[in-house]
């Protein structure tokens, strides 16, 4: 190849060679954004060098040859400048869409190939002449239809990417707009030299200043590089942290009204027809919050905790106000951080309800010890010494019998005590489940109540029972004997001589049977009766010093409540009382 190097050519050709340097160290250091910042450079500098040797060339198939060259770093400038523009003002979502990325590559490849085959249909350039009017021979070009097309397409793409960052300069903070001047300025030269030259204004005659224009652009975006730190983490990575974070902010006006958001808000808020929320009150996105709107109302900064209804969900959310300091910005804007307390509220919550909880048992289990070291412990040791006396033979046979209705009476109390002690520790077990089932109910009522006739026998009582054959109820029939065996029990011990007990099931609505259990004693006081489901120990003895231990109907209430069903007591005093039990006759859904 024959060259007449001239100064136009020799100053491509450096710059050209420069540029790669730069792009490739630029390329090994950057981020996305610097990266196709360096392969816009690397284009430019394939259309320079290039274009340095079209105009150091003196043969018309010399210069054709490069051209093609030239062409590689021409198509895919515009290109790799959109996509630069796209990364620096966050935007790359979009031509990571195939068929976004599809529309804006389809030209250059078919630019390329149209200038490769030229020759062929001639629609890039309808001729391709030398001419001598220049200070050295350089071509003349008579552009083709294609070269028009391209060269809307290129303004497309150069237009595109320089609104991206006028949209960019205009939207950043003031402490960032200085470091985009340089690339604002930069991307406007290219532009200005190209209009010239194809409106005519050729000042060095058939020469394009439009790659010398995009090497001043290159270093000027250089100088913003590394002299502004025009892609520091902070300005690029700012709007998209904010966009990442989980809590919500508002930024309001002077008037309350939103000028800004991030998406996390929407997640706490109704929008209703409401898409964009720019401009709204604030008083109609956080409706019914008056202790939010006094505190912004009075510039007063802190926190709130506000209650909000998202579709049919409670959110507790904490909200923070902040105002933004008077000696940089404008003191009418304030700011809102949401923050969601829900997850915390429930487990808060649910750690308090599993401590009251746990006191509660704590409560029970030490009325439980008192009791086993009191009540269970004294009849035992009686009857230890009673026998002890027998076998040392320190009473007689008839003064046995005098003292063993006494004894009788105590060892039933123990049973009855560790039974009902037994049964509830053994419902506190962790994985203890209750076996639900359907029985009849009237089968149970008549075994408790054989059970029951020797001690009822012994006050001449009567227990009627009114309960048709064939009540199903489903609960775990083991509890239910439990509560039905407790409740009948105390029947028996507050009653006197002769007295009554009728036991009614009656069906109700709803699949409740309603179990009463009515006796004619002596009737509980009112005092009394508000304690008695209560963890208090109330122990009274019955008609014939009967003694109780006060643990049975604390047993009863949390055994009703396993089973879905409840229990009330109702009593005149004197005239005997009334517990009442509902049981579910069917199966919950779910259960």
């Amino acid at each position: 190849m024959d060259f007449t190097f001239n100064a136009y050519a020799i100053f491509l050709i450096a710059c050209g060679c420069t540029t790669i340097l730069l792009s490739y160290y630029i390329f090994r250091r950057g981020g996305d954004t610097v990266k196709w910042f360096s392969m816009m450079m690397l284009s430019n500098a394939i259309w320079s060098i290039a274009y340095g040797f079209e105009l150091a060339s003196a043969t018309l198939y010399q210069m054709k040859f490069f051209i093609n060259i030239e062409y590689v770093g021409i198509a895919t400038l515009p290109l790799n400048w959109f996509i630069f523009s796209l990364n620096f003002c966050g935007k790359e979502c979009w031509y990571k869409k195939p068929i976004n990325l599809t529309s804006i590559l389809i030209f250059p490849i078919l630019t390329i190939l149209m200038v490769w085959t030229n020759s062929f249909h001639h629609l890039h350039y309808k001729h391709l002449t030398i001419t001598e009017e220049g200070p050295f021979p350089m071509l003349a070009i008579d552009t083709g239809p294609w070269y028009l097309i391209f060269t809307i397409y290129f303004y497309l793409l150069l237009a595109a990417g320089c609104y991206l960052i006028l949209i960019k300069f205009k939207s950043s903070d003031p402490i960032y707009r200085r470091q985009n001047y340089s690339i604002i300025i930069a991307a406007f030269i290219p532009w200005v030299a190209n209009v010239s030259y194809l409106l005519g204004f050729r000042p060095f005659g058939h020469i394009d200043v439009t790659p010398f224009a995009f090497i001043m652009t290159t270093f000027l975006t250089l100088i913003g590089i590394y002299r502004f730190k025009l892609f520091d983490i902070i300005p690029i990575a700012r709007e998209k942290v904010l966009e990442l974070m989980q809590d919500g902010f508002f930024i309001l006006d002077q008037k309350n009204r939103i000028i800004d958001y991030n998406k996390s808000t929407k997640q706490y808020i109704n929008l209703g027809e409401k898409v964009n929320l720019i401009g709204a009150s604030i008083e109609d996105v956080l409706p019914d919050q008056p202790e939010l709107f006094e505190r912004i109302k009075a510039r007063n900064p802190g926190k709130v905790e506000l209650t909000l209804l998202k579709d049919g969900n409670k959110l507790n959310l904490e909200a923070e106000t902040l105002f933004l300091n008077d000696s940089k910005i404008n003191s009418d804007f304030s700011i809102i951080k949401l923050q969601d307390l829900t997850n915390v509220k429930k487990e808060a919550n649910r750690v308090r309800d599993q401590a009251r909880e746990l006191e509660k048992l704590n409560q029970l289990k030490d009325r439980i010890f008192s009791i086993i070291a009191h009540d269970l412990r004294g009849p035992l040791v009686n009857l230890s010494e009673v026998l002890k006396m027998i076998a040392n033979d320190q009473i007689t046979i008839d003064e046995f019998k005098d003292i063993s209705p006494t004894l009788s009476k105590d060892i039933i109390y123990t049973t009855d005590l560790l039974e009902n002690i037994l049964h509830w520790s053994r419902s506190q077990l962790k994985g203890f489940g209750i076996k639900k089932e359907f029985f009849d109910l009237r089968n149970l009522i008549i075994n408790e109540i054989n059970y029951h006739l020797p001690a009822a026998s012994l006050k001449e009582i009567k227990i009627i029972h009114d309960v048709f054959p064939g009540e199903m109820v489903y609960a775990d029939i083991l509890m239910i004997q439990i509560v039905i065996r407790n409740i009948l029990n105390n029947a028996i011990k507050f009653c006197n001589r002769n007295s009554e007990i009728l036991i009614t099931a009656v069906y109700q609505k709803e699949g409740k049977m309603l179990v009463c259990i009515q006796d004619n004693g002596v009737g509980i006081a009112k005092k009394i009766i508000d304690k008695l489901f209560t963890d208090e120990n109330i122990s009274t003895r019955g008609t014939l010093n009967e003694k109780g231990t006060g643990l049975g109907l604390v047993v009863c209430k949390d055994f009703i409540n396993r089973n879905d069903g409840d229990i009330t007591v109702t009593s005149v005093e004197g005239a005997g009382a009334k517990f009442c039990i509902t049981l579910p006759t069917s199966k919950k859904i779910g259960a």
